[in-house]
């Protein structure tokens, strides 16, 4: 997957502490496939549908025809490929989650883990990336662990892509809003732990843990965790470390 050879999935819990069903009990996760590519994104629906816990509802082969479909088919989550022409997936997720009541969770779909794309989708509110190339059924578990509010992060790969581009100055990291408790959570979001984790790395309790990750997301104005880790990486807060 990444260059460390895994990917995190944030499961167990989500912001509120909660947790999700396991597939087999909890209704199906609704998604909507949006990709240019129509082999692709036919053979992603097929699979897809194929997995416990997952409907396909449609498919979109463009970012204006993703955010139109989504509006009329509601869908839990959107499996959106950034790259795709008369809006691209960054745009797309930007107005699709801006611009609508109790808006779909997005997770960005791409080929490269480089891509530099990504950044700016889940900067937008995207919840999570997969890449292409992963078996279908982690594609699938991605789906399910965004779809119960929580996140899906690829540590390594993200610090990648950040440290490849330029750092933007509009998103750096507002440090003196953050109390010194707060930026060791947010550190530690950055690895991919989930509050159940965080909360035992710090020996803490697990309201304690919501709290700060609830105070983080407020005063750095991010969408959700996976933005707030966005954030941390592009103002140096967490510095990108992989082999190689």
């Amino acid at each position: 997957m990444s260059g460390s050879g895994t990917g995190v999935g944030v499961s167990g819990s989500g912001t509120d502490g909660s947790t999700a069903l396991p597939a087999e009990t909890a209704p199906a996760v609704t998604v909507l496939v949006a990709d240019d590519d129509e082999v692709t994104r036919s053979g992603l629906s097929m699979l897809l549908a194929a997995q416990p816990g997952i409907s396909v509802l449609g498919e979109a082969s463009d970012g204006v025809e993703a955010v139109d479909r989504a509006l009329s088919l509601r869908p839990d989550v959107v499996l959106m490929d950034v790259r795709m022409p008369r809006r691209n997936g960054i745009e797309a997720t930007r107005r699709l989650l801006a611009e609508t009541a109790d808006p779909p969770k997005v997770v960005v779909i791409t080929t490269f883990e480089n891509d530099g794309y990504v950044t700016g989708a889940l900067s937008a509110g995207a919840s999570g990336f997969v890449l292409k190339r992963l078996p279908v059924r982690r594609i699938a578990e991605a789906v399910r662990v965004v779809a119960a509010g929580e996140a899906v992060l690829f540590p390594a790969a993200l610090g990648r892509m950040v440290a490849a581009r330029p750092l933007d100055s509009a998103q750096a990291l507002p440090r003196a809003a953050l109390t010194v408790r707060e930026e060791e959570v947010l550190r530690l979001m950055a690895t991919g732990l989930s509050n159940p984790e965080i909360a035992e790395a710090l020996t803490v309790s697990m309201e304690t843990i919501k709290t700060h990750v609830g105070n983080v997301l407020t005063k750095l104005g991010a969408q959700n965790r996976t933005h707030a880790v966005v954030i941390a990486y592009e103002s140096g807060l967490v510095v990108p470390r992989f082999a190689g």
